[in-house]
């Protein structure tokens, strides 16, 4: 698990962490850099039945080349993760609802038997409980946290901001996650190559977004860039990836709204599926 903001802090680690927590904002609407590629956004007064039916990640026009610099993901905080994670945080990272929404999701996308790999992974996984699946793996920052996960049937301890590779085979997962971490990538287009190289054909990978994070350790353009504008960064991530993405969208699972709690989003992408073998001629 890369950094995730934490809800309920108990030793005075967690509650200096908590300080630093906070809700990310948009900066920079008319930023040049979101100007790259962006939709703009519509009017606040949209329809409800407008909203469900506009995919900004859909609408995106994609320049020729990836529109960002290494200097995009750099963080406010360049120290490296480890010493950030070495104390292990049991605590939620999103409210009840937007967790409770999440695992209805993952039960309408995920078949029994899906094998499954959460990358950024801790201490619990929000996958449905009564539903039967294959291997479900855990890449993440923290031992303790990883063992505590009783989802897990395997996992691997692992900085992938050092080392943007995965420890799996080539099509080992029918499905992959990450909650709320893919904003603190430092190498998002060589993690999403990884992310289809383990998928097996078919497979799809699910990318959470809330608008919770640790300011300091989230990657600079994630701050610049307004909600739906995120949607559409991460969108990009899987368009100039140099690996084959089809139906790249995102879909609401938790709407914004003052009394709705934290809001939740999937940016979703397929490996396309094996073509079937040529029919021997007679």
């Amino acid at each position: 698990r890369h950094a995730r903001a934490h809800r309920t802090p108990g030793t005075p680690r967690e509650r200096r962490h908590m300080a630093l927590r906070m809700r990310c904002v948009a900066l920079a609407a008319a930023s040049s850099l979101s100007a790259a590629f962006f939709v703009p956004q519509r009017a606040m007064a949209q329809s409800a039945r407008q909203a469900v039916r506009r995919d900004p990640v859909q609408q995106a026009q994609w320049p020729s080349a990836f529109p960002f610099t290494a200097a995009d993901f750099t963080r406010m905080d360049p120290d490296r993760d480890a010493a950030f994670y070495e104390a292990p945080r049991f605590v939620t990272h999103i409210d009840n609802n937007a967790i409770n929404q999440l695992t209805v999701y993952y039960d309408e996308q995920f078949p029994a038997d899906s094998n499954v790999l959460d990358v950024c992974s801790s201490w619990i996984s929000h996958l449905p409980p009564r539903k039967k699946l294959g291997r479900v793996s855990g890449i993440g920052m923290n031992q303790e946290e990883l063992a505590a996960n009783k989802q897990l049937t395997d996992f691997e301890v692992k900085d992938l901001n050092i080392d943007p590779t995965l420890p799996y085979e080539d099509g080992s997962f029918d499905h992959l996650t990450c909650v709320v971490s893919v904003d603190y990538l430092t190498s998002p287009l060589a993690m999403f190559k990884e992310f289809h190289r383990v998928l097996r054909p078919g497979g799809k990978a699910h990318m959470i977004i809330s608008n919770r994070c640790f300011p300091t350790k989230a990657v600079r353009i994630w701050l610049q860039l307004n909600e739906e504008e995120r949607l559409q960064l991460v969108g990009s991530y899987f368009h100039y990836s140099d690996a084959e993405w089809q139906d790249i969208r995102s879909s609401e699972i938790v709407r914004p709204g003052f009394f709705s709690g934290d809001p939740l989003w999937a940016v979703t992408a397929v490996k396309p599926a094996a073509a079937p073998a040529p029919t021997p001629e007679l």
